[in-house]
């Protein structure tokens, strides 16, 4: 698929902007306009950007109801009775749950910590754990990543007597649970200044608002850093604002002084002795806590990541390696059968979105299914199995669409769905998944933009090779950490040649090792270009490309050098 490059520009009044900025902070024009392009329009904005500061997080006493969670959790503290740690079994649920549990058993034990099955029980507050929660004497159940749609649910508690906090960041519906607290910055009604926390970014407000409350010095919740930097990550929330302060520092912790469960998935994933970036949560350490929840039960990554015993985590860490594993191989058959089922049935080359449907596929992996579908077709796609008799699964969106409201427009055949403008889950009775695939493909076809359908790279900036300074690499460095919202800049040099060097590597000759060069200085640039071959002899024949690439450090036998992490290579028009 042919990707369009759309290039950031800057108005007359950003460019007098970027100007004063490259003249306070003394960098390039260039680093300016990439600062200018994310909102950052002062000196000042630039050092809350560049040093983030613990300092700068909000009062979480600004969420709506945190007064009144801090209230009933202190009450179920003095009265002694058993609060359970209620979270969802991805990685932000699990990070949740572990956070909150680790920071309150340090000074309470009547506490314990409950993941629902995801095949015996589905996603959210189940009956089942209400009901486990009530057999046990459980008093008060703070739910994390979950529970902003939980309205019978949480009133079928009450009758128990068991009451609820609500920690989620979902988009709620008009009307709130009826829990004691219902904390989450997409209320309508909260005027929280960021909205964009992670559902352990809500739990770590929680514990916050309780330790100055108690007057719990503030490092003893800090040094759980780690996990809310997992979840951001993981959960694709951006990263900014308070996110950003979050990541910076829950990265240090990781890098400094990880948690004993965290440091067991660092080894299996060959990452002890390497720099951790949010890259490497996403691709290496978030799939395998994720898979103990796909596999078998989310709750072994909750022991993992609450253990402070080394042998523990390393046999809980290599266990869950192995369900990972076992995870790859699942999804990759499950997305050959889903591409083989697209392939069969015309209707798709017209359709603007895809619903596949399979009872026999394994839930676990149906969301990963998603993500490939909608990556290798670019449309909004969803992908449904048989689960408790419902037709459930996963969607995930293109760049821009909301998927989510796309699936609550046929809210009226659902049995449940909740989720985010770019992913989403949804259950149905099987009889209804024709007619909500006929219209979900009205409401996507009438609502995306034609921009949307088709992959886009967005470029900050064109650089000359002149430009590719030490100096610029070291402030560059300093805009992480990347993700949405910040991504790592994206860059354009045109009409650059080989210098003579480049060469085919890898196992099958098919990636690209590149050495560089362009008309505006004798500077010789290394780059990769995976699986584009194609482009060798092009290359070899000393014909000009546009590269678009991101800026990497690349560290061999003792020696750093900047690399060119080549993105998309184009021969028209040079």
């Amino acid at each position: 698929m042919i990707n369009t490059w759309i290039y950031r520009s800057l108005s007359e009044q950003q460019i007098e902007i970027q100007k004063k900025i490259a003249d306070e902070l003394s960098i390039s024009p260039i680093l300016a306009q990439l600062l200018v392009q994310r909102d950052i329009l002062t000196f000042e904005d630039a050092r809350r950007f560049f040093r983030p500061d613990l300092a700068d997080l909000h009062d979480p006493f600004l969420m709506a109801d945190m007064q009144n969670a801090v209230n009933r959790l202190t009450k179920a503290m003095q009265k002694n009775q058993k609060i359970m740690v209620y979270g969802d079994y991805d990685v932000d649920g699990t990070t949740s749950v572990s956070l909150v549990y680790k920071f309150l058993k340090q000074f309470y034990s009547n506490i314990d910590f409950y993941i629902p099955d995801r095949y015996n029980e589905g996603y959210g507050i189940s009956v089942q754990g209400i009901d486990y929660a009530a057999a046990n004497d459980f008093k008060l159940i703070i739910a994390l990543d979950c529970g902003i749609k939980a309205v019978e649910k949480v009133k079928y508690a009450l009758t128990l007597g068991v009451d609820f906090i609500i920690c989620d960041h979902h988009t709620p519906d008009a009307v709130l649970p009826p829990a004691v607290a219902v904390l989450d910055p997409k209320r309508d009604d909260c005027t929280y200044p960021y909205k964009h926390l992670s559902g352990c970014g809500v739990g770590f407000k929680l514990m916050q608002a309780f330790a100055i409350t108690n007057n719990i010095d503030f490092s003893q919740l800090t040094q759980l850093l780690d996990l809310v930097a997992l979840s951001i990550a993981s959960d694709i929330v951006p990263i900014t604002g308070e996110n950003r302060i979050l990541a910076f520092y829950g990265l240090k912790q990781i890098n400094s002084n990880p948690g004993v469960g965290l440091k067991g998935i660092l080894d299996v994933c060959g990452l002890a002795d390497k720099e951790i970036t949010i890259s490497d949560i996403v691709f290496k350490i978030g799939p395998r806590i994720n898979a103990s929840g796909r596999m078998k039960l989310a709750s072994e990554a909750v022991e993992l990541l609450v253990s402070s015993d080394h042998a523990f985590a390393k046999e809980k860490s290599d266990t869950i390696n192995e369900y990972n594993n076992d995870r790859k191989d699942m999804d990759k058959n499950i997305t050959d059968e889903a591409i083989a089922l697209i392939g069969a049935d015309k209707r798709y080359k017209e359709r603007k979105s895809i619903v596949v449907y399979k009872p026999d596929w394994h839930k676990g992996v149906i969301g990963i299914v998603a993500s490939r579908l909608s990556e290798e077709y670019y449309k909004p796609s969803i992908v449904l199995t048989k689960s408790n008799g419902l037709a459930s699964g996963s969607a995930r969106s293109v760049s821009g669409f909301d998927i989510y409201k796309a699936i609550d427009s046929c809210r009226d055949l659902l049995e449940n769905f909740g989720g985010h403008m770019y992913a989403a889950g949804l259950s149905m009775k099987e009889e209804n998944v024709e007619l909500f695939t006929e219209r979900l493909e009205k409401y996507v076809s009438e609502n995306i933009l034609e921009e949307q359908t088709y992959p886009q790279i967005d470029i900050d900036a064109v650089l000359e090779f002149k430009d590719i300074t030490p100096k610029f690499f070291r402030v560059l460095k300093q805009f992480a950490p990347f993700g949405p919202g910040n991504m790592k800049p994206m860059f354009v040099s045109k009409k650059v040649m080989d210098y003579g060097t480049s060469r085919l590597v890898g196992k099958d000759q098919e990636h690209l090792k590149l050495e560089l060069v362009d008309a505006s200085s004798e500077n010789v640039i290394n780059g990769i270009a995976f699986r584009m071959y194609e482009y060798n002899d092009h290359l070899k024949a000393l014909n000009p490309l546009d590269i678009c690439y991101t800026l990497e450090e690349n560290s061999f036998n003792g020696n750093t050098t900047i690399q060119l992490m080549i993105r998309d290579i184009k021969i028209e028009n040079v």
